[in-house]
């Protein structure tokens, strides 16, 4: 059995790595600061620290990770004014993306998304909050993939991951990160096709994340990377 997963993790691809690394990340499994050791990396993979590297490459580039001369690479640790600016590029996007799924939106989609709510709903009352998480981000990534411009889809993408940094580093433990009332209201506009009233219900749900924030540093303790990466992928 245990051969068996060490050749299930060698076949990983680049993407997979980079997806498992990311969603430890959105899902607050690696908290900001956390260092991701090339060494540790590999390991858990069974790949090479060069394929390692190439991909901690990547998702610096995104954002998401920096990278430390002399010290390696560290999930990232977003400060407050990075906190407003994403934030606000968010709200400038995610309002032109709803805006044009509005109009074009066919039942099927609203369907979609009903369902994807559907699920966000059930993860709540389990009470499992890192589903929830990360439901809610791909709920808003999905209304950019339904608009149809797989370029802005990609910024999102990028964005709604830093964003889920930021609630891991700012937000209060009294307020949710995405609340599901929200995100069905979004769905109804949708749903009549009400471009202008999906894009103030839009911007008014990230007004209200964005408010939740407490900006002030934290310390973040220690975590078992391989443990994390290795519950991520069961």
């Amino acid at each position: 059995m245990a051969a068996t997963a060490r050749r299930k993790r060698a076949a990983l691809a680049d993407d997979a790595i980079a997806e498992r690394i990311t969603s430890a990340i959105v899902e607050h499994r690696l908290p900001p600061g956390t260092k991701l050791g090339e060494d540790r990396l590999a390991a858990a993979f069974g790949v090479s620290r060069t394929r390692v590297r190439q991909v901690l490459f990547r998702l610096a580039a995104e954002k998401v990770v920096v990278q430390r001369p002399n010290r390696g690479a560290f999930v990232a640790q977003p400060s407050a004014r990075e906190a407003r600016e994403v934030f606000d590029a968010r709200r400038e996007l995610e309002r032109v993306v709803i805006g044009r799924l509005a109009r074009t939106a066919t039942p099927a989609q609203v369907a979609r998304l009903r369902a994807h709510l559907g699920r966000e709903l059930s993860a709540q009352a389990a009470g499992d909050s890192r589903a929830a998480i990360k439901l809610s981000g791909e709920f808003h990534v999905l209304i950019a993939q339904m608009a149809g411009n797989a370029v802005l889809a990609e910024m999102l993408g990028e964005l709604v991951a830093r964003a889920s940094l930021i609630v891991a580093v700012f937000g209060s433990p009294r307020a949710p990160n995405c609340a599901a009332d929200d995100h069905a209201a979004l769905v109804d506009a949708l749903r009549r096709r009400d471009a202008r009233m999906a894009e103030q219900l839009m911007s008014a749900h990230l007004a209200r994340i964005e408010g939740n924030l407490v900006l002030r540093d934290e310390a973040d303790g220690p975590v078992d990377l391989v443990r994390v990466l290795t519950e991520i992928a069961a």
